[in-house]
């Protein structure tokens, strides 16, 4: 559990960047005038130069910027996992976004244990491991925490399982209007079906999704994204190589942008480069120029 002292530094900070959970797409995914959604960076995309030490995690907001001019960064708890309760860095991050007029969108959270693991204590255990990740996320003024949906039980009774620690997480972190998002990330995740049934399960509005056009494996990837969109807060387009004409070779970005605004997401889209192929700022380029294409063909509603 955190320190009354640090959990009151966090709140009290963050008092001008609330959200409330009042509307079903979360403040801070203002679009703008005649922009059908803005477009983030996820961090994973340049995953090689942060593991290679090439960029720090403090200057990711200003490589997204001055870099992409993406004013929307997505961040990965891998590149500061160890900072998530030291205020003065989190201050630190704060003020780099903020003066370079950049959003904290979201927190990708990894390795704090099962939300649906079948040993109670243990599953206890990872929900209060995420945390000290809501309020970080919360200082931030980012709108989500992403999670897992991990379990080790089949279909229906991982489904209760997970249900129940994704259930207790979010009504910790709904005082704070922080929403926990579940992307479809392997196992039972990534079947459309039962992450959409797990998610209603909980009973939490600040409970959704976070569709990404990868990941979905045997489960059909078009299917998989319309069954998650009504439960959507965030998005992310998953890339991974483009032809000669700037489409993505092994996803239709039309068609799954089509799925997305037909849901009635206005919210961030995030770009998530997973190739081989191009550089990760190639990468990131090519895929950041296909969204803007396809958001110039779009009709704002």
């Amino acid at each position: 559990m955190q320190s009354t002292n640090r959990r009151h530094f966090l709140a009290s900070s963050a008092t001008a960047l609330a959200l409330t959970a009042s509307s079903r797409w979360s403040l801070g995914q203002d679009t703008g005038p005649n922009k059908a959604y803005k477009i983030s960076l996820a961090q994973w995309s340049l995953h090689k130069p942060l593991f290679a030490k090439e960029i720090d995690n403090l200057d990711f907001a200003k490589v997204a910027k001055e870099r992409f001019g993406i004013d929307g960064v997505e961040y990965v708890n891998q590149f500061f996992k160890d900072k998530a309760k030291d205020a003065k860095y989190l201050e630190e991050m704060k003020k780099r976004t903020s003066d370079l007029g950049v959003t904290n969108v979201l927190i990708m959270i990894d390795g704090e244990g099962g939300l649906g693991n079948s040993d109670a204590a243990k599953r206890t255990t990872a929900v209060e491991n995420h945390y000290k990740w809501v309020d970080a996320a919360k200082y931030l003024g980012c709108h989500s925490i992403r999670v897992n949906a991990e379990t080790d039980k089949p279909y229906e009774e991982g489904s209760k399982l997970a249900a129940d620690g994704l259930r207790r997480l979010s009504e910790y972190a709904k005082p704070l209007g922080i929403n926990v998002i579940v992307e479809n990330h392997g196992g039972l995740s990534s079947n459309g079906k039962w992450l959409s049934e797990t998610i209603r399960a909980t009973g939490m509005d600040n409970c959704g999704t976070l569709p990404d056009f990868g990941n979905f494996y045997d489960y059909d990837r078009y299917q998989g994204v319309t069954d998650l969109m009504p439960l959507a807060k965030a998005v992310s387009a998953k890339s991974y190589d483009f032809d000669e004409q700037g489409n993505e070779s092994k996803i239709d970005f039309a068609k799954m942008m089509k799925i997305v605004l037909d849901a009635g997401y206005r919210g961030w889209v995030g770009i998530e480069y997973e190739g081989s192929r191009l550089s990760p700022d190639d990468g990131i380029k090519a895929t950041k120029k296909l969204l803007e294409k396809i958001r110039e063909s779009v009709a704002v509603k």
